[in-house]
């Protein structure tokens, strides 16, 4: 690898080949997940769609195939929600070997009643942060034999305000649909930094980075049909929104930075760089509140239990 000095600098717009490599990002189908599995797409790699809808997966694969020039972009189903299912779903990747997996799948609810998956979990915290959970566990092996292979894990800038209560991680007693999601996605973080910490000390090849995409909004949000069709009405609704936010193309930034740059490293926290709400992706310090290892040991114990499977075992 060529040393960092020699490397130019990063442009959104000029991403480098990745020919050969595989990369896996969930929730691609839409908004974005799936601009990263766009911009992932024109670099030569072969990109598979994680989608718990088919007909959306295949929607998106469409897309895709449409703006980028000879994709080899393909789908698989997955359903994050459904513990038991993510095994078979990493049997069915067919590769010798990952390069890279963006966890970037969620579920934002807006209104109560309080919802569980069918594992008896909290829907957002059980699908956004004890699903990726899982599937990292089970993506292991192919994460592994591939040569620096990255787990990105695509948090979230509401996340920056809230403080996890660890005696309460399935949102029983307090249950408030936007700040459980905010923790859902602060769980993630915690997680995406504790994994790496792990995978040091057993001296892996796999690296694992924690991004957020900053204000990332619709209206801002290019076309693409039938995914997203942008009105004008919204468009200009949207227009001064454009001075702190962007759309979610632009929120993609990070997270493919985060997979393609060679001077990116495990542990880091990736997001925009004007007010870490908008703009191209810059490295920034790790939030005060995730470097605090007892509250991520504690939540990691805890995920391997109601989970049970753990994610750093496998590689003992």
């Amino acid at each position: 690898m060529s040393s960092a000095s020699s490397i130019p600098p990063w442009d959104v717009q000029r991403l480098p080949r990745a020919d050969g490599s595989v990369f896996l990002v969930t929730g691609a189908n839409a908004g974005i997940g799936y601009f990263v599995a766009e911009q992932l797409s024109a670099t030569g790699a072969t990109v598979v769609l994680g989608s718990r809808n088919p007909s959306k997966a295949e929607a998106a694969t469409a897309s895709i195939r449409s703006r980028v020039p000879g994709a080899r972009v393909r789908s698989v189903r997955l359903d994050l929600a459904d513990l038991a299912s993510l095994r078979t779903m990493a049997d069915s990747l067919d590769v010798e070997c990952l390069d890279a997996v963006v966890h970037n799948a969620g579920v934002a609810l807006d209104d109560p009643p309080r919802r569980e998956t069918g594992d008896g979990h909290e829907l957002m915290f059980g699908t956004n942060h004890l699903g990726h959970f899982a599937l990292t566990h089970w993506l292991m092996p192919l994460l592994s034999a591939a040569p620096a292979a990255r787990i990105v894990t695509t948090g979230s800038f509401a996340a920056k305000s809230e403080r996890l209560d660890l005696d309460d991680l399935q949102s029983r007693g307090d249950y408030r649909p936007k700040r459980a999601y905010a923790c859902s996605k602060l769980a993630q973080m915690y997680f995406g930094l504790e994994l790496d910490r792990r995978l040091r000390a057993l001296d892996s090849t796999v690296a694992s980075v924690v991004v957020h995409p900053g204000g990332a909004l619709d209206s801002l949000t290019p076309s693409r049909p039938p995914l997203h069709a942008q009105t004008t009405g919204a468009r200009l609704c949207g227009a001064p929104a454009a001075l702190l936010l962007q759309g979610k193309h632009a929120g993609a930034w990070p997270a493919v930075r985060a997979v393609l740059d060679p001077t990116v490293r495990g542990g880091q926290l990736w997001g925009p760089r004007i007010f870490s709400l908008r703009g191209k992706p810059h490295r920034e310090p790790v939030w005060n509140h995730l470097t605090d290892t007892s509250v991520a040991t504690r939540l990691w114990d805890a995920s391997r239990d109601l989970t049970g499977v753990d994610p750093g075992a496998i590689l003992r």
